[in-house]
């Protein structure tokens, strides 16, 4: 496992390149966000998914798998998105939000049991320009204390001694929030706040 730091403000293209090529490679990493630390890979390779589902428990016939896109460009390769819906993610994102939308065909099996999958663009540019150079979504889920009382983990450093076995790289783009996005469920016709988190929705 490796510790990469990456700047925020400038995210240096070598080291997005070192993480880019763990990802096609199946690999996992922890990275920031607008709103807390992750743990992601390459949402289309079904294996490391499977890996980061077995890892935090989830079982993805039960809860919804969220992945990060670098813009809404080619959010129709992934979800199906009403003119509404499109028009309510463009004023938000990038932002801290999931919006919750009906599954493409595009994405692989293990995504469609739920037929709803979360769609991401964080204002966080170390993660977009992952996400930009992998040419592919990566799948999201957030990293959490134990204790499941919405306290994420914010330290990098200690984030690394905590998945140092299960992960190939931790992204220390400096400390992390502990607000989680807000989730707006778009897979009806009518949109509605399934979760307040960090980011106050614009209607």
């Amino acid at each position: 496992m490796e510790v990469i730091k990456i700047y925020p403000e400038n995210p240096n293209p070598k080291e997005i390149n070192k993480v880019v090529n763990v990802l096609k490679e199946g690999g996992l990493i922890v990275y920031p966000t607008d709103t807390v630390y992750a743990i992601g890979c390459d949402a289309l390779n079904v294996r490391a998914v499977e890996r980061i589902c077995r890892l935090k428990g989830i079982n993805p016939q039960k809860v919804n798998l969220s992945i990060i896109c670098y813009d809404l460009s080619n959010i129709s390769q992934y979800a199906k998105v009403n003119n509404e819906h499109f028009k309510l993610m463009k004023k938000n994102l990038p932002g801290p939000f999931t919006f919750i939308l009906p599954t493409h065909s595009n994405l692989p099996k293990i995504y469609k049991n739920r037929k709803t999958v979360g769609i991401r663009v964080p204002d966080n540019s170390i993660i977009r320009e992952i996400v930009h150079q992998l040419e592919n979504p990566v799948l999201t889920t957030s990293i959490r204390d134990e204790d499941e009382i919405l306290e994420y983990t914010t330290d990098p450093e200690l984030i690394a001694e905590k998945y140092e076995n299960d992960v190939d790289i931790v992204i220390n783009g400096g400390y992390g929030g502990i607000e989680a996005s807000t989730i707006v469920d778009c897979s009806e016709d009518d949109a509605f706040i399934v979760r307040e988190g960090k980011g106050k929705l614009i209607w």
